[in-house]
């Protein structure tokens, strides 16, 4: 099926960017929609990783402020280390670079469990999943860059710990609950191949 972008203007240059689009695609029963007027959010790609130690079988996960969560009545949330992808950079290179900078986690191993769109009607933004193999013997504590407004957490959890946490609701953004459910079906192949 086809679209086509008619008209693209920024409507909006902050912290994010916002376009207004006019556009037209392809209806299911045939012909074209009518000129469509939308607003999207353009933002770089994104990359996210879920530190794992095979061996004391332990995860690492991220706390920090989350603007987009103060309605809540704590905008605090439990994630995992995340970041853009800058020009030129490859995926797993922001892996390694923002597990450094969030965590001061070394990753050894990269496993890829997902790559989609976390808000399509109205993101560009695609992001990328990863499971990486660490030692989290001497993880912990605060870190994060403070050019860019970091304050982040780290916390070291038993794999078992961090899965209760999913399943009792206190891990509440999209891109954690996915690695963790990803985690969830694949440990065990991760563990046989990461003490290998």
């Amino acid at each position: 099926m086809q679209w086509k972008i008619k008209q693209r203007k920024r409507n909006y240059d902050g912290h994010f960017k916002v376009d207004q689009l006019v556009i037209e695609h392809e209806l299911f029963a045939g012909g074209l929609s009518n000129e469509l007027i939308r607003e999207q959010v353009s933002r770089q790609n994104a990359v996210a990783v879920l530190p794992y130690d095979p061996v004391r079988d332990e995860v690492v996960l991220v706390e920090q402020f989350r603007v987009g969560a103060v309605n809540d009545n704590n905008p605090w949330l439990i994630e995992i280390i995340a970041g853009l992808v800058e020009e030129g950079e490859e995926y797993e290179e922001v892996a390694h670079r923002e597990a450094k900078e969030e965590a001061n986690c070394i990753l050894s191993e990269l496993q890829h469990v997902a790559s989609f769109y976390p808000t399509p009607g109205g993101f560009s933004e695609l992001s990328h999943v990863y499971i990486g193999k660490t030692n989290t013997a001497k993880l912990g504590g605060e870190y994060g860059l403070h050019e860019e407004g970091e304050d982040i957490r780290v916390h070291v959890h038993p794999a078992t710990k961090a899965i209760d946490m999913l399943h009792q609701g206190k891990v509440r953004s999209a891109i954690p609950m996915i690695a963790l459910y990803n985690f969830i079906q694949i440990k065990d192949q991760l563990q046989k191949l990461w003490l290998s």
